[in-house]
């Protein structure tokens, strides 16, 4: 019987090929989608799950308030992870993390390598990363060890063994390589080249609160003491000791929160040295696949109703013959199973052949090879009976159950309850349609925000170069040099890439009867920072060479004086108005005076509210020279600064890029998700506009004969049209409606995640209901047009 089944299953979907067709297409492009989402999801939600300690692992976050000015880091100080394991029993271990771009060379090999993180030595007993060579517990546990991963060891050292090698780290440390470690896995925070034990850092000597540069993660005895530790830690730092130690005064306040592991990626709003995922986006995106699937399958019932009024002759027959209900279910629903299955593997192998291109679209590397695992095998199984059932119950349902009578006489007449089901259908496709629209336009409207913001300096034609210590004794040599290309506008250097400054340090301000310390953001500079990067000065002046002449270093740092530029923020912070501060003395491990004030500008994403934020005039810490072209001859003005740089700077290789793209780096999330939303936004769409074209199919079948009359009475093929397809126009303009307050909902608290961002326009909605319209329009008039075409003769023939 099971085979007489799968020969007439077959024999159907060769015979209505257009159905078949528009049927396995769908179900195909909705499985595919649902694959490829799913495999994303998998990576996303499987961040640092592979530590063998992972639900015993946090990360401790700084949170402090100063003068009503709240600031939250993911950075913390020297002396978090030291003192809280002192304090408290259930912490078991901690691991500080450092990560700052080295030069590397090995005899004639030198590169600049951008992953090399100082870590604690306890790094391998927290974490799970696996050493091949080396003792986990002697690798770092001295200044000046060097860890690295196997494809460095590959690169440097070729064939050689690498243990006890000697590389030479920012032309003036050599460094012994203690041990090998597999690459970071891609789904790690963590992601390294290199690891260099912590005390090797002269911060390591010293144990500091407010210094906040360092990565910290405990690791904790038991899981469930998380929560405990959590309420203790709040506790321990309101004690008046702690207080008093961090120099914390009235209602001001530092605290340290803890984030499990697992947790940090996609729940952290605070990132770290690589950025977070967000939780929103794996939500939307399972919504976008289980709507996806959705949509395939209301196509399929609505594709199997329009098709089965040619089949009231076979299933009257089977009637007469004996054939019960139940058998004649299973025999359609079959016919449902075989073709999803079909879709399955097609969709199987469109996953397989699309998947280089989903990875470049979502940056990640996801192996085919996945695929064939057994859990994934029996998840499509099992999803392929699920869809199958979802999208053959209710014809097989419905043609079953079909009275003999009425089948002999007039064949199949559909319900208008069963009308509106269809109906409703349609609408809810419509409704996920505009949604996406609507969300899609926003998203790229706030994409485009963030591109075009005046940020409050300038990140466009400026080239980014490094740094490094061999470097300054020719510093202002090279900048001369650089100066003299015609196509170079101007140059400067700094230690922080002002579209992101991590370096965290404090500042003491006496105002008198008041004390205050305010932890606040710094970019060590040279004398031409602020108008290199066309900051704008709103009170005092610029650094001055003379300002230069008051970083005195004889008698043992005696005299030594900073000339500090400071934000709006900091002023806000510290309660200062801009001409009231200029000339005011604060302190940063050494006394200086506020030379100027400059506006606000952004030095971190926007999702972030600008904070407190220094400029200081220090030279030795300079690590990047900023270069500001006019983008004539680009070309050229590059290869000038490759043959400066050749001469200038032999001993390591030329490496650019531009501000900008700093910039644009700090929305990789956002970018790749808006691009990924949108693919699968249009392929929903694309969906909804087969099952609409399936309704219009079906509705056309259902009224031939009235069509044939209409034409016989003189009605012309445009009153034809419009009358078969203003219903449709209806069903979008409810669904639209529907649709506007969900993704208004939607989309305001997506925004709220960013502290900068645009106003919802109602033109948004209008544009997508007009264009839901367009696309509805356009989709039911090619069904229309052509029953309006069609001979009325032959429709009425049987009349």
């Amino acid at each position: 019987m099971l085979k007489n089944y799968f020969k007439v299953a077959w024999r159907n979907l060769k015979k209505s090929m257009l159905y078949s067709f528009v049927n396995i297409i769908g179900l195909t492009i909705g499985v595919t989608s649902c694959i490829l989402i799913s495999l994303y999801i998998e990576s996303e939600l499987s961040y640092d799950r592979f530590h063998k300690n992972a639900d015993r692992i946090v990360r401790i976050t700084m949170e402090y308030s100063n003068g009503g000015t709240i600031g939250k880091y993911a950075q913390t100080g020297t002396r978090v992870g030291p003192q809280l394991k002192r304090t408290f029993p259930a912490v078991a271990d901690f691991v500080r993390t450092f990560k700052f771009p080295r030069v590397i060379a090995y005899r004639s090999k030198v590169f600049n390598e951008k992953k090399f993180l100082y870590a604690d030595s306890s790094l391998f007993n927290v974490f799970s990363f696996v050493l091949t060579r080396g003792n986990p517990s002697h690798v770092l546990n001295a200044p000046n060890q060097l860890v690295i991963t196997e494809s460095m060891a590959k690169k440097y050292f070729g064939n050689e063994d690498p243990i006890g090698k000697t590389l030479l780290i920012a032309n003036s440390d050599n460094y012994i390589v203690t041990g090998i470690v597999q690459d970071a896995p891609g789904n790690s925070q963590i992601q390294f080249d290199f690891i260099a034990s912590f005390t090797s850092l002269d911060v390591s000597k010293t144990e500091e609160w407010w210094t906040a540069n360092d990565i910290t993660y405990l690791l904790l005895n038991r899981s469930d003491q998380i929560p405990q530790l959590k309420e203790q830690v709040t506790n321990y730092m309101k004690t008046s000791g702690v207080r008093r130690e961090a120099r914390v005064e009235g209602n001001d306040y530092l605290t340290y929160h803890l984030e499990p592991l697992v947790k940090v990626h996609l729940y952290s709003s605070l990132d770290g040295f690589e950025p977070n995922g967000n939780i929103t986006y794996i939500y939307i995106l399972a919504a976008i696949a289980a709507l996806i699937v959705f949509i395939a399958c209301v196509n399929y019932t609505n594709l199997a109703t329009a098709q089965s009024t040619g089949r009231s002759g076979e299933i009257g027959l089977r009637k007469v013959l004996g054939a019960s209900r139940r058998e004649l279910f299973v025999q359609l629903l079959g016919e449902s199973v075989l073709l999803t299955f079909i879709a399955l593997l097609l969709a199987l192998v469109a996953s397989i052949q699309l998947l280089p291109l989903f990875n470049h679209l979502t940056d990640k590397s996801l192996p085919a090879s996945v695929l064939f695992y057994p859990l994934p095998l029996f998840s499509l199984f099992i999803s392929g009976l699920v869809i199958s059932i979802l999208a053959g119950f209710y014809p097989a349902f419905v043609l079953s159950g079909a009275k003999l009578a009425g089948i002999l006489k007039s064949g199949f007449s559909f319900s208008i309850s069963g009308g509106k089901l269809r109906k409703s259908l349609i609408v809810m496709q419509f409704v996920i349609s505009v949604f996406l629209i609507i969300s899609t336009i926003i998203i790229l409207q706030q994409l485009s925000f963030i591109q075009h913001k005046n940020l409050g300096f300038d990140k466009d034609h400026i080239v980014v170069l490094p740094v490094d210590y061999q470097m300054h004794r020719d510093y202002d040599e090279i900048k001369k040099t650089i100066r003299l290309n015609p196509h170079v506008i101007d140059v400067a250097g700094a230690n922080q890439n002002p579209t992101f400054v991590q370096w965290g340090d404090g500042i003491h301000v006496d105002k008198g009867a008041e004390q205050k310390n305010l932890p606040i953001y710094c970019i060590p500079a040279d004398l031409d920072f602020v108008k290199t990067l066309g900051m704008q000065i709103i009170a005092g002046t610029d650094f001055s060479p003379a300002d230069m002449h008051l970083m005195d270093t004889v008698d043992n740092y005696r005299h030594y004086r900073y000339t500090f530029i400071l934000n709006e923020s900091a002023l806000k912070a510290i309660g200062w108005k801009p001409q009231e501060a200029i000339g005011r003395t604060i302190e940063k491990d050494f006394p200086g005076n506020i030379k100027a004030v400059v506006k606000d500008f952004h030095f971190s994403s926007l999702h972030q509210p600008i904070g407190p934020l220094m400029i200081f005039l220090d030279t030795q810490y300079i690590s990047q020279l900023f270069v500001k072209i006019s983008g004539n001859d680009l070309t050229g003005t590059l290869n000038y600064l490759q043959k400066v740089w050749k001469e200038r700077v032999p001993h390591r290789p030329f490496e650019f890029h531009f501000l900008d793209d700093d910039y644009n780096a700090l929305y990789k999330v956002e970018n790749r998700t808006s691009q990924i939303f949108g693919f699968f936004s249009t392929t929903a769409i694309l969906l909804a506009c087969l099952g609409l074209f399936a309704l219009s199919a079906f509705t056309t079948i259902q009224r031939t004969k009235e069509i044939g009359i209409r034409k016989v009475l003189g009605a012309s093929v445009f009153s034809v049209a419009s009358l078969l397809s203003i219903d449709f126009l209806k069903l979008v303009v409810i669904a639209s409606v529907i649709a506007f307050p969900l993704a208004w909902t939607a989309m305001h608290k997506w925004l709220q995640d960013f502290a900068y961002r645009i106003d919802i326009s109602w033109l948004v909605f209008i544009s997508a209901g007009l264009a839901a319209v367009l696309i509805a329009l356009i989709t039911v008039s090619l069904q229309a047009i052509k029953a309006a075409n069609a001979n009325p003769v032959k429709n009425l023939r049987s009349e």
